[in-house]
């Protein structure tokens, strides 16, 4: 089989064979020329000399050959392969049921499938993908929540070692939630750290969010969420809203691609905030998010905007420094 380290591709072998056949070595000695086994040599040179002139032309006779033999006895009949891929077109069964059904052993119901191509089901279509942007900073924030879970030492994402103690076992350190929300024109982003997501969690980090984002020049009038029942079930949430006169919209269900830029910011945050250092605990990676949001918002680009900055899409304010 020819690889990148073969002793032989096909040039080394139409090598191998003219020293056989025009220069007059021996098999030993050609063998030995082309570091390979004197078999070796005997095998090739002999396809070279029952091939027809138009394969020695082409180099065929010198090519791999498929190892599935000629004839297949034991291989189950085309009726009863279609048998077993028409249980699974109409089922997704797995092998061991289709197995019961079609009074097949298991393997050969999974050999059957992946013959057949069928052992895999075709992704759904996840539709056409549509890219939006609310033309003024403030159309429109979308909001969301992530889960990172607390620790009291690095763990293995970033050493490697997976070994727990009993005690780390029976550590119980739980989870925190970083609530964002980030603006859809610019992209400029808010986050806190909390240890629930409910109602009067997200009532208070909304009020603060959107405070922040009034002293950056932003008055929002839009704010999108998914349908989470701290979002949907808020009656605090909703009277806060409502007295700044914002509209509350949310994503169709089992779509989060149209809150999509938050989902996107929770990937960034997580990579570059919550793994981008080796933090001693879960407290000390706390400490580091207010700086980390200050190099987002400010100096980190972003390559939806232009390779700028957040900021740069926003009001400048009096003495603001951005």
């Amino acid at each position: 089989m020819e690889h990148r380290n073969a002793p032989l591709t096909r040039t080394g072998r139409l090598r191998l064979v003219r020293l056989v056949v025009e220069d007059g070595f021996t098999f030993e000695a050609a063998a030995a020329a082309s570091n390979v086994a004197k078999s070796t040599a005997h095998c090739w040179v002999t396809r070279w000399r029952e091939a027809s002139p138009q394969e020695r032309v082409s180099l065929v006779c010198l090519e791999d050959r498929c190892s599935r033999p000629v004839r297949c006895p034991r291989l189950r009949s085309e009726a009863d392969h279609d048998r077993v891929c028409a249980v699974r077109r109409r089922t997704g069964w797995g092998p061991r049921l289709i197995a019961t059904e079609v009074d097949i052993p298991h393997a050969t119901v999974s050999r059957i499938l992946k013959r057949r191509r069928c052992s895999r089901r075709p992704r759904p279509d996840r539709g056409e993908v549509v890219r939006y942007e609310w033309p003024c900073p403030g159309d429109l924030l979308h909001m969301d929540v992530k889960r990172f879970a607390r620790f009291s030492r690095p763990g293995h994402a970033l050493t490697g070692d997976r070994h727990v103690t009993g005690a780390e076992k029976r550590e119980h350190v739980g989870y925190e939630f970083a609530h964002s929300i980030v603006d859809d024109h610019s992209r400029l982003a808010y986050t806190e750290l909390h240890p629930d997501q409910r109602a009067p969690t997200v009532t208070a980090f909304t009020d603060r969010a959107l405070r922040f984002f009034a002293s950056h020049g932003i008055e929002a009038k839009r704010l999108m969420t998914d349908n989470h029942f701290s979002y949907k079930r808020n009656a605090s949430l909703a009277q806060l809203l409502k007295a700044r006169d914002i509209r509350h919209l949310y994503i169709e269900i089992r779509r989060p691609q149209t809150n999509g830029k938050v989902e996107r910011y929770q990937q960034t945050l997580k990579r570059e905030w919550g793994l981008g250092q080796r933090y001693r605990s879960s407290e000390h990676r706390a400490k580091a998010l207010p700086h980390w949001l200050t190099h987002y918002n400010e100096r980190r680009r972003h390559s939806a905007i232009g390779n700028q900055p957040p900021t740069s899409r926003i009001r400048n304010l009096p003495r603001q420094d951005i």
